[in-house]
């Protein structure tokens, strides 16, 4: 063993149980569902706004879907943050997020220019989330199967 191996340990050490450690965990669950908190509580006290972001996007009832979306991602929220069912909940914001992203980022059908690139990145970050959602169902199901 070299000498900055036996120097890494005490600091992987450090930084797993830093890591590991049911604060962190919950303050990167709540990380990981912001927008699907602060969302909800946006459209709750602009219902207008959020009846026009429902027409926006086609989706009528604008009224049903607003309250639906409110509902369902405070909801699925609330499973990922608190452990109830978490790979259900990760699992359906996985879903939500990749079905919002083709919905509302359709950079391929933009012209070229900076809303294209900047609608470009959000497309891909929200198929991160996406993918960081699917890693913590995964790991909840695995969890739960006892490995």
């Amino acid at each position: 063993m070299t000498h900055q191996s036996h120097m890494s340990n005490p600091v992987r050490s450090s930084l797993a149980r830093i890591v590991a450690s049911p604060v962190t965990r919950t303050v990167s669950l709540l990380a990981l569902c912001a927008a699907y908190i602060q969302g909800p509580l946006t459209k709750i006290f602009d219902f207008n706004g959020a009846l026009a972001e429902m027409d926006h996007f086609g989706l009528h009832p604008a009224a049903f879907f607003a309250v639906a979306v409110i509902v369902f991602e405070l909801a699925a929220s609330a499973m990922v943050v608190s452990g109830f069912l978490r790979w259900a909940g990760a699992l359906a914001l996985a879903g939500f997020t990749l079905l919002a992203t083709f919905i509302a980022l359709r950079f391929w059908e933009m012209a070229p220019g900076m809303d294209r690139m900047m609608a470009t990145n959000a497309f891909f970050e929200h198929v991160g989330l996406a993918g960081a959602f699917l890693f913590v169902a995964a790991f909840d199901l695995a969890k739960g199967a006892g490995k």
